[in-house]
């Protein structure tokens, strides 16, 4: 059986143009999350937070059998748990969340799950691959072809979400099986960072530095020198095959 390890890294950042940072990031030998809050008033940054710190527990304990379904789960439990929180504080029950999430197994695979515009990508032999479709008004006009990428990337309400982890806790979550190869690289982001670089900007830099952390700050620092119109959190994580 071929067991491979990841090397990651994970940074966030206020970028220029927001008071509090209102995403929370995870990123541990099995777990690798992001989340960006919404609903004013600060209240997005406990949306977040709360949903991560629930995703968090992924971590403890014997490593499950079936990671797909330990993701869907914890993801079920987080939107439980922003319901338990509005119902104790009626000023709460506008908040919410995008989640970007990946459970490992240490073997070959993980679980995605995905709910909002964050983003996962992933880059293969050298090409880059965005792995996570948004849940925005704006990617539904591209999919009937009723607006071209470019467009959508550029229109005024572009972050309208139709889906997000509510305190209803009602938002099924996109989930995936995913195999994965020693060379990949896997960059989770909000969309602080995915709205502000081209994808280019984003391969460039994922395929000319090594370093996860480094790779981390550097995207960040583009980000802010694009304006830093939002939040700006990241995941890098690189798959190295372990030495049998």
């Amino acid at each position: 059986m071929t067991h491979n390890r990841i090397r990651y890294a994970a940074g966030s950042d206020v970028g220029r143009s927001r008071a509090n940072n209102e995403d929370s990031v995870h990123a541990g030998e099995r777990l690798l999350a992001i989340a960006d809050g919404m609903g004013g008033h600060g209240h997005g940054e406990v949306a977040s937070a709360a949903v991560i710190s629930t995703l968090a527990r992924l971590e403890d304990g014997p490593a499950p059998a079936d990671v797909a379904a330990a993701l869907a789960d914890a993801v079920r439990e987080a939107g439980q748990c922003l319901g338990d929180l509005a119902a104790q504080d009626p000023a709460l029950e506008r908040m919410g969340t995008t989640v970007t999430a990946m459970l490992w197994d240490g073997q070959g695979k993980f679980a995605l799950a995905h709910v909002g515009d964050s983003r996962a990508y992933m880059l293969r032999d050298g090409a880059l691959y965005q792995i996570t479709r948004d849940h925005t008004l704006v990617q539904s006009l591209v999919d009937d072809g009723r607006m071209s990428p470019d467009q959508a990337a550029r229109h005024p309400r572009r972050s309208l979400l139709l889906r997000a982890l509510e305190t209803s806790g009602l938002a099924e979550p996109d989930l995936s099986l995913r195999e994965v190869h020693p060379g990949d690289r896997y960059l989770l982001c909000s969309d602080g960072l995915s709205a502000v670089l081209e994808p280019e900007a984003m391969h460039h830099v994922l395929t000319t530095v090594a370093d996860p952390q480094e790779a981390v700050s550097r995207l960040i620092e583009l980000a802010n020198e694009g304006g830093g119109p939002d939040n700006i959190s990241c995941v890098v994580a690189d798959v190295e095959a372990a030495d049998a």
